[in-house]
């Protein structure tokens, strides 16, 4: 009889002594391997993202699956160190929240490749308030998210620190030069037919549920005419006019649009598709404090510059009880904005993107699923491994 049963089992196949990992340790460590290896390949190198909206549309569209590059502009420090692992706000499938706020280390970004530059497709943590708690309105229950834990947005960096930008009839200009428009960039139009356009009509104009309103018919005068908003590139606009069922495709101007920043009186007449000019804050850019600079850069210099006890009031600027005449800019400052123009929560109402924000670069498309597409066209086969532009 065996009373030597306590004893761990030897593996006489291993080196003397060496005791033999039982299959749930084996297992155990299996996992604990990847589960370090994956999230040190998602913080330093490459992270997976999904496209849920359509306000980049026709450069990714809705059900992109792409890799994000974290070492193009340099791998950020993590700010919040205290959370689960491969989560982001949430532990997965619950609303419980995946970290804990107790330490807050300051942000560094280790050498990258290149810096952000104009035209990039760039993922970001969207700074405000608002648009991380966007769909929640009681404003009581929002959760101010640390820094690396902001809502990810991607979007196309249009203007860098110390470009001064503006929008003319929805024509960008940086510099006072006309920008260069996204190859597929898409605007809303306003479209009347002579009846209903069928499904099948619609689908061959290479748009989907997220392309097109429906607005009913026109009026008593033309009781069959019917109305939609429509969100077309230039090639497909040109395609919409010469229908012979469709009387008109004109380019809507827009109006009723919420509010747009920088949130101040002086420029309540900036609107969506005419906008600025606007200068954007650079690192070691100087301003003179009064009431126009800080009606342009106050909420900025309060919100993202990581000053503390910043109070304005009265045309005057204060930082830790102290009134200052001249503020110099501590980081670089992006204008982000959707090339599905008027489909797009963009820089345009939320405003700048601080340089500690920036995640990565678009990188490549590796899978793509239409949600409004059959069981035989559900993948989009042409958009495998496409790179980002």
């Amino acid at each position: 009889m065996n009373w030597k049963f306590w004893k761990k089992s030897v593996d006489k196949s291993q080196p003397e002594g060496k005791v033999k990992k039982s299959a749930l340790r084996e297992w155990w460590d299996a996992i604990l391997f990847a589960v370090v290896a994956a999230t040190l390949i998602r913080w330093l190198i490459m992270e997976a993202y999904t496209i849920p909206t359509p306000s980049m549309e026709n450069s990714l569209l809705v059900g992109d699956f792409l890799f994000v590059s974290k070492f193009h502009y340099g791998t950020r420090t993590p700010r919040t160190p205290l959370q689960l692992p491969l989560t982001h706000q949430k532990i997965w499938f619950t609303n419980i929240p995946s970290y804990l706020p107790w330490i807050q280390l300051p942000t560094f970004r280790l050498p990258g490749i290149t810096s952000v530059k104009n035209n990039d497709v760039v993922v970001f943590n969207v700074p405000r308030i608002e648009e991380n708690n966007y769909g929640i309105y009681d404003k009581t229950t929002w959760i101010d998210y640390p820094v690396d834990l902001k809502t990810n947005y991607i979007k196309r960096c249009v203007a860098i620190g110390g470009d001064v930008l503006e929008i003319k009839n929805k024509q960008l200009f940086i510099n006072g030069k006309q920008a260069e428009n996204a190859p597929e960039m898409r605007f809303r139009y306003r479209v009347i037919a002579k009846d209903e356009i069928n499904q099948r009509n619609i689908e061959a104009l290479g748009l989907d549920g997220d392309d097109f309103e429906l607005h009913g018919r026109a009026d008593n005068d033309n009781p069959t005419h019917v109305y939609y908003s429509m969100y077309l590139t230039e090639a497909t606009l040109a395609t919409v006019k010469s229908l012979p069922y469709v009387l008109s495709a004109e380019m809507e101007t827009g109006g009723g649009e919420s509010e747009r920043f920088p949130f101040s009186t002086s420029t309540a007449s900036w609107t969506g598709s005419n906008y600025g000019p606007l200068t954007l804050p650079k690192e070691g850019m100087k301003i003179p404090i009064n009431d126009s600079t800080l009606s342009i850069y106050g909420f900025t210099i309060k919100a993202y510059e990581n000053q503390k006890d910043v109070v304005i009031e009265n045309g005057k600027l204060k930082i830790g009880g102290k009134e200052i005449t001249e503020y110099t800019f501590s980081q670089n400052y992006y204008f982000m904005m959707g090339d599905n123009r008027d489909n797009s929560l963009d820089s345009r109402y939320w405003g700048f993107v601080p340089e500690d924000h920036i995640v990565g670069k678009g990188f490549f498309i590796w899978l793509s699923l239409d949600k409004y597409g059959t069981f035989i066209d559900k993948i989009r086969w042409s958009r495998f491994f496409k790179l980002i532009r």
